[in-house]
């Protein structure tokens, strides 16, 4: 008999429920997830010969232990954390949230979707993930440090200096600046140290593109030759995709990466709004491409320019056609923000567009 077991996990602990087919529970625990607790939970579950493993968030908070159960040979599904969450409201008891009701949620949805992922250790993906976050990590670094720096030299120098500013220049700016109080020597060594620290982190963020270009081309991939995607955001996509023949079809991709827009329409209105779901990183590093193409003659400006209409001051997307990219609407856009702002102020609900 086939048992579904259906897991709740944090960082410290992890409660199960065992059910079998018919949805009878079969067993319950709480285990710790150090050494001792995850091989008495182990144990636990490998009491049923014909068993699966259900962990919720497999990419997130569950990714730890779904990974160690993949290596001792377990299988193992990854179940999101939005079909678990509505099981447990539709559930009885209230929707009350406890670790056995998430892991009965899990379980649940586990014994009666056919279209879960099952988790894969990719070893390669795995590394090439890490190494994402870093450079991520790096960028973000970097940003403060500016951010940072350019504070200090707006009080050290008239007007400050230009927004993007690299070590180099920034040191030869500072070399010109002799302040004589203690005050301005003080802030003169702060940004120097400042200077210093961007320059390494610099280096770092060098070394990590190297890393991440080799990955990339050692895998295979073709995605930076795509017009917008560097080393960072190909190791990115790949990463986070995976297997990315476990989508359906090219709608539910664009559906999990929020660039599908969402049906807003009531009655005879037709409209669709931005999607703020999906995996915000990837949405992120599809933006940025889309964003680099358009500000630069390549093949995507070309095809932005023959959706737009001609004669309109700025586009208006109203709906997706059939090809999954925005239609135009029949009104002409204000020319100016002024005019926008005025008829967002006289009530119109936001619509910026005057009748054609």
């Amino acid at each position: 008999m086939r048992v579904i077991i259906g897991m709740d996990p944090h960082k410290g602990s992890a409660t199960i429920e065992v059910v079998d087919e018919r949805g009878r529970v079969l067993a319950v625990g709480r285990f710790g997830t150090d050494k001792a607790g995850y091989a008495d939970m182990l144990a636990a579950g490998r009491k049923y010969a014909d068993r699966v493993w259900a962990v919720e968030g497999c990419n997130g908070i569950g990714k730890h232990i779904a990974h160690r159960l993949v290596h001792d040979g377990e299988t193992v599904l990854d179940v999101p954390a939005k079909l678990s969450a509505q099981v447990r409201v539709f559930a009885t008891g209230n929707g009350r949230k406890t670790d056995p009701v998430d892991a009965h949620s899990v379980a649940m949805v586990a014994l009666c979707s056919r279209n879960l992922v099952q988790v894969q250790v990719d070893a390669d993906l795995q590394v090439m993930g890490m190494l994402a976050d870093r450079r991520d990590e790096l960028g973000r670094a970097r940003t403060q440090t500016i951010n940072r720096l350019h504070r200090l030299l707006l009080e050290l120098l008239p007007g400050g200096a230009k927004k993007f500013l690299s070590a180099a220049q920034a040191r030869a700016l500072i070399a010109t600046v002799k302040p004589r109080d203690i005050v301005g020597k003080t802030r003169r060594r702060l940004a120097v140290e400042l200077i210093g620290e961007l320059e390494g982190i610099d280096e770092k963020i060098k070394a990590a593109d190297k890393d991440l270009k080799a990955l990339v081309i050692a895998r295979g991939s073709t995605l930076m030759d795509l017009h917008g995607i560097g080393p960072a955001g190909a190791a990115r996509l790949l990463a986070d995709v995976g297997d990315i023949s476990r989508f359906a079809d090219r709608d539910r991709f664009a559906s999990w990466n929020g660039t599908a827009p969402l049906d807003a329409s009531s009655g005879d209105q037709k409209r669709h709004r931005l999607s703020r779901a999906g995996n915000r990183r990837i949405n992120r590093t599809l933006h940025i491409m889309a964003v680099v193409q358009l500000r630069n003659r390549t093949q995507g400006r070309a095809y932005f320019d023959a959706k737009k209409p001609p004669g309109r001051l700025r586009w208006k997307p109203c709906a997706p056609s059939n090809d999954g990219c925005p239609t135009w609407s029949t009104h002409a856009w204000s020319p100016t923000r002024g005019e926008e702002m005025r008829r967002t102020r006289e009530g119109n609900r936001g619509r910026l567009c005057n009748p054609a």
